[in-house]
């Protein structure tokens, strides 16, 4: 489909034609379509725009990830559909390992998005997730991860999550870090960090932040994320809602 840069909708609807193309591919779940209208939903409330609490989250977000010892990208199949370069960068910058977790898995999902982001540049020894030899505390396939990536991970970058598998890093004692257009979510109240945006905009600014901040002390980095205040961030994202 050729979409008009003058359409209105020009960048959703070719968000939705990738992660069509990404179920094409055998990349994407069909039912991850669904969990994408209903964030398209919260984008459209918020303006289709990355607010200003959006912005100091994914700076203390970055903090996080540049000061901890074994940092960790989960892609699923969105995220794999819609910024494959972009994570791939993110995970050079911050020096996380990335890892693959579905919540509708299958091996041949799985091979898939590898490969996928194997063209995509990402050297294949770096990319875990086929060969799943731990468990978080979980009864679907989510709990499904590896002892040197997600099990052993000090802070988790979680976008678009199910709320559960947030909540479990959490309790495990992870600095998890939530991508979330809802900010009523239970992903987003259960992350210690939350950004409220739409990955397509969310994982850019973290790159461009993380090269920024990478030559920083790791005691000021620890400063910038433990001065963010998860709740407050929160609340600006529901009144910018509210306003529209």
């Amino acid at each position: 489909m050729t979409v008009p840069e003058s359409h209105p909708r020009h960048r959703s609807l070719l968000i939705r034609e990738r992660l069509v193309a990404g179920v094409k591919a055998g990349i994407t779940s069909q039912e991850g379509l669904i969990a994408h209208g209903r964030g398209e939903a919260f984008d459209y409330l918020l303006g289709e725009r990355t607010i200003n609490s959006a912005i100091h989250a994914s700076r203390a977000a970055v903090a996080t990830m540049l000061a901890a010892k074994r940092p960790v990208l989960s892609v699923n199949g969105n995220v794999a559909a819609l910024v494959p370069d972009e994570i791939i960068e993110l995970s050079r910058v911050v020096g996380a390992q990335i890892e693959i977790n579905l919540f509708h898995r299958t091996e041949n999902r799985v091979h898939a998005i590898v490969d996928h982001l194997r063209a995509h540049g990402a050297p294949a020894s770096e990319i875990l997730g086929e060969q799943p030899d731990a468990a978080l505390p979980l009864d679907h396939a989510r709990s499904r991860v590896c002892a040197a990536g997600i099990h052993a991970a000090d802070a988790v970058l979680v976008p678009l999550e199910d709320g559960d598998r947030c909540q479990a890093l959490a309790r495990m004692g992870k600095s998890v870090i939530a991508i979330d257009l809802n900010p009523l979510s239970r992903t987003a109240e259960a992350a210690t960090i939350t950004i409220v945006d739409n990955v397509v905009r969310a994982i850019p600014n973290m790159i461009r932040l993380a090269r920024q901040m990478e030559g920083l002390p790791e005691d000021r980095l620890s400063e910038i994320a433990r001065r963010h205040d998860n709740n407050r961030a929160l609340q600006d994202a529901i009144r910018e809602i509210v306003s529209q």
